[in-house]
């Protein structure tokens, strides 16, 4: 089978609307590794967009799953429980990036872990009101993409967004945003749109995926806390692609030193298979009534199983520290292509840990962002064998997303492609 012909048959099947970032098509992989169904070797700088921290088919995710299949695949935890997935939860527990007890709660995809998450801080609290940041990405469903801060293309063809959703600026110092605009921007929408007792929640990403890799100031962070405690309002860290060891801690929260209420979950956590959860102060969790949280698929025994193996591969490959060493490799290299004047123009790296990125900067524009500029990038880097991302508000963005357990040879390689792919033409 070649790619040609799946391509056509994809756009021949498959609507338009889901988008697809290569030409290329899957056929095995591993770690870091995936060959497409033509035998062509790509090195994953992608990692299925956050997903796999532990790369592709870790052996002990393996494991973990194939012995479960031999068990059962599905009862759906609402009919009949297993102890994985409480056991998943009493894990996910002790590592909550906030003090005092917490459950809990498993469901399938990102967009359901921050939907719920704003279910649960309107049903302990009795307000309506959210806000969230601008380049801010919480998912696709209906109030997600309603928290999500970019219209284009998650909100344009799809009418009014759900009611009493506010956005705020996230600070961007090439835009000119400050965290005291951020702030003084809040306290105008206090004034003129929502009064603070009616808010229910704030929900953030410490480090904002699509919206460019973005890191939330601490400041920033220290101030929506005391916000929060002032009028009793619900604070969600969104840590569903910056969690899991990704930025050097299990979740990118704790580098500002402020505790979240809630927690929303996915990607990285069950290691390639649909998994996702929120994280809460117990006494939040149990303000809901039975029945009103859940889904068929929600907390699979299969993921559960996936999603303990992944916990303990953190651990044992020690890969917070490993996270932290191979963002030095990367950042480092970036640094180094900034001096080169064979290279297109780029911005310095930001992020924390291995959550790295960088803009494609337009010479003939004042060293603005390029749009497109790094969707350009990707397309060649693909030709020299890398898979990589581009994101931000412009598509500027170049996002490194290698999985943790990538060996230096395999990053090393991945990096020489992404240079190659940064060469100007003559």
């Amino acid at each position: 089978m070649l790619n040609d012909d799946l391509l056509g048959r994809r756009n021949d099947a498959v609507p338009r609307g889901v988008a697809t970032a290569t030409p290329v098509f899957a056929d095995r992989a591993e770690n870091a590794e995936i060959w497409d169904v033509e035998g062509n070797r790509f090195v994953d700088f992608a990692g299925g967009i956050a997903v796999l921290n532990v790369g592709h088919l870790h052996p002990r995710v393996v494991a973990a799953v194939s012995e479960q299949l031999t068990r059962f695949s599905h009862t759906s935890f609402q009919v009949m429980a297993y102890e994985s997935y409480i056991e998943l939860a009493e894990r996910l527990n002790a590592i909550a990036p906030f003090s005092g007890d917490a459950k809990t709660i498993l469901f399938t995809t990102g967009a359901e872990a921050t939907e719920n998450a704003v279910k649960i801080a309107r049903a302990a609290t009795g307000r309506s009101g959210v806000i969230s940041f601008t380049g801010g990405f919480h998912g696709r469903s209906a109030l997600a993409s309603a928290m999500t801060g970019k219209v284009n293309p998650y909100k344009r063809q799809f009418g009014p967004a759900l009611p009493d959703v506010f956005h705020v600026p996230f600070p961007n110092a090439e835009r000119g945003i400050s965290v005291e605009d951020s702030l003084k921007a809040l306290d105008f929408l206090f004034f003129a749109d929502a009064a603070p007792q009616s808010i229910a929640a704030i929900i953030i990403e410490p480090i904002q995926g699509e919206g460019g890799f973005n890191v939330a100031p601490p400041e920033l962070l220290k101030a929506l806390r005391t916000i929060c405690d002032m009028h009793g309002i619900k604070l969600i860290a969104d840590e569903v692609q910056s969690g899991f060891a990704r930025t050097g801690k299990m979740f990118a929260v704790e580098h500002s030193g402020i505790e979240p209420d809630l927690v929303a979950i996915a990607k990285s956590l069950a290691g390639g298979f649909p998994l996702s959860g929120v994280i809460g102060r117990a006494d939040l969790m149990d303000c809901v009534e039975p029945g009103g949280l859940g889904g068929t698929y929600g907390g699979s025994p299969i993921g559960c199983v996936a999603a303990l193996a992944v916990l303990d591969i953190i651990v044992d490959e020690q890969l917070l520290k490993r996270s932290q060493y191979i963002g030095g490799l990367i950042s480092a290299r970036i640094e180094g292509w900034r001096m080169r004047n064979d290279l297109l123009s780029i911005s310095a790296p930001r992020g924390i840990g291995s959550m790295i990125g960088f803009d494609i900067l337009d010479p003939d524009d004042g060293m603005k962002p390029m749009a497109n500029g790094g969707k350009q990038v990707a397309v060649k880097a693909l030709e020299a064998g890398l898979v990589i991302l581009n994101c931000g508000g412009k598509g500027e963005t170049v996002r490194v997303l290698v999985p943790l357990t990538a060996p230096d040879v395999i990053i090393d390689e991945g990096l020489d492609a992404l240079e190659k792919a940064l060469q100007v033409v003559s």
